[in-house]
């Protein structure tokens, strides 16, 4: 839909049309609906039990992630519970929140109502923002940091005010305090503008405001990695070599899932009108340079496919903003055909989309279809299921070994499962050499009998003595998922075969 060259673009930049706030809240506002229609359904996923354990156990920083996710997790904790509609409910209002401030975006671009629109519903039912809302992820809130960043530089483009440096600087801050792979952004940001005209706009104090805000939101999390020997650039090294043996950054499914899941398929026109329109523009340019670094870097080490998806926004407002333009030169019928053809296919795909990412039917061939398509939803699949049947293990052994009993877990979804689901059959907390909870420890006094779950007879035999299968995890819809499908057997095995704490300093697991 971009059909306009670059001047128009800059002679209207400081002409705004009205925000149709209307129109922005009713879509966010309807698609908050269908996921708290839809968020208590299926189950929890292994990260949110990581979140979760993450979050009563408070501190500046994880192994894993930084710690801004796990305090959102507390503070719904303790108004809602361990309640699933409850605990992603600040997932929900993210994305609302990035659905609104696309909107407003293709408004400073110079976008009218059709724009506005548009550009929101483009990215609201976009599948990554779809899921977004479905669960509790620190992908959520990262989605969100990089749309504030990309709508305060369209403001500091727009109006050359350098004090949207310090807008900038505390959504970079934040981003930092999120997810680390916002320093994408940043480096392309300052990139752009460098490569750009703008580059003005850098040699101020606000800039160095700007830097000020960003790094002093960044230092708690910034020295608990120095007094943790960095340990989450350890964990994220280990993490990417994992990913690409998997074939998670295989370069043929990035590419095909920037169009297909990234974003809505029938908004490509929109985010590829964008960069061109960027491209072509004196004044925005830098927008474009926003995008095509990260996705170039990305392609090339072979990253994982969503963590471009923040970048879209921008870019579908940008090109919804030129494309109204083009539409309003059109003659009535073709001017009212190309909108029906947008719609219909915005919401058609849109449709397609949901049936996918969220949790739509709780049974029935829908059910079906969404856990066939979406790996995510079937990691939701039966951790309560997990916990009964370690209980039923604990309540089968004798009196002396549930006594002196522990519960070693091989990964974090069973060590969130145990600590959070097992308090209401009196499960010990779990003991996991995984991620953070490693630094958690081993009990005192050191259990003599282990309910040990997440690995195979091999391993259990080389960790621990006289191990025998006890029962196996499953669940009653015979799900496939990594508990029903990696590691199914449950052991009953005696103490360590090295004393605890040398096992503790010889094993540190990532995942």
């Amino acid at each position: 839909m971009s059909g306009t060259n670059s001047p128009l673009i800059d002679s209207e930049s400081d002409r705004r049309p009205k925000a149709e706030w209307p129109i922005l809240l009713a879509i966010a506002a309807f698609i908050a609906l269908i996921h708290i229609a839809t968020n208590g359904r299926y189950g929890f996923h292994r990260d949110e039990l990581q979140f979760l354990s993450e979050a009563k156990h408070l501190d500046w920083g994880t192994v894993a992630f930084p710690p801004f996710t796990p305090f959102m997790e507390r503070i719904s904790l303790e108004l809602f519970g361990l309640s699933m509609v409850g605990l992603r409910f600040f997932s929900v209002l993210s994305q609302a929140a990035v659905i609104v401030i696309t909107g407003l975006m293709a408004r400073e671009l110079g976008g009218g109502r059709l724009a506005q629109g548009t550009a929101a519903l483009s990215v609201a039912l976009g599948a990554v923002s779809l899921f977004n809302g479905s669960e509790f992820q620190y992908g959520t809130f990262d989605y969100l940091w990089w749309a504030l960043v990309a709508l305060f530089t369209i403001r500091l483009l727009r109006t050359e005010n350098p004090r949207w440096w310090l807008g900038i600087g505390a959504a970079i801050g934040m981003g930092l305090e999120t997810k680390y792979t916002i320093l994408f952004l940043t480096f392309a940001l300052l990139c752009g503008l460098l490569l750009s005209p703008a580059r003005r706009l850098l040699w101020n104090r606000w800039f160095a405001l700007g830097v000020g805000i960003a790094l002093l939101i960044f230092l708690p999390n910034l020295l608990w990695q120095i007094r943790h020997d960095f340990i989450s650039y350890h964990f994220l090294h280990f993490i990417h070599i994992r990913d690409v043996r998997i074939g998670r950054g295989d370069r043929s499914d990035f590419l095909f899932k920037q169009f297909f899941v990234c974003a809505n398929i029938w908004a490509a026109p929109l985010w590829i009108g964008g960069i061109v329109s960027s491209l072509r523009s004196s004044r925005y340019r830098p927008l474009a340079w926003m995008f095509l670094i990260p996705a170039a870097y990305l392609l090339t080490v072979q990253g994982v496919f969503y963590y471009l998806a923040p970048a879209y926004p921008m870019l579908i407002a940008m090109g919804a903003s030129q494309g109204e333009r083009w539409v309003e030169q059109l003659r009535k019928l073709w001017r009212w055909t190309v909108k029906i053809l947008l719609f219909q296919g915005l919401i058609g795909a849109g449709l397609y989309g949901m049936a996918i990412a969220l949790p739509l039917a709780d049974s029935g061939p829908l059910m079906r279809f969404a856990l066939e398509q979406n790996d995510a939803l079937r990691e939701e699949i039966g951790w309560p299921e997990l916990v009964r049947t370690v209980v039923a293990i604990r309540d089968a052994l004798p009196a002396d070994e549930r006594a002196h009993l522990g519960i070693a877990v091989g990964n974090y979804g069973e060590a969130g499962a145990i600590e959070m689901l097992g308090p209401a059959y009196q499960l010990p907390a779990p003991i996991s050499t995984v991620n953070s909870f490693w630094y958690r420890g081993y009990p005192t006094p050191a259990p003599t009998t282990i309910i040990l779950l997440g690995n195979s007879r091999e391993r259990a035999d080389e960790l621990f003595t006289n191990c025998r299968l006890a029962g196996q995890n499953g669940n009653p819809a015979v799900v496939k998922n990594e508990e029903s499908e990696r590691h199914p057997d449950i052991f009953v095995c005696g103490p360590p075969r090295l004393p605890w704490q040398e096992l503790w300093q010889k094993v540190h697991d990532f995942g």
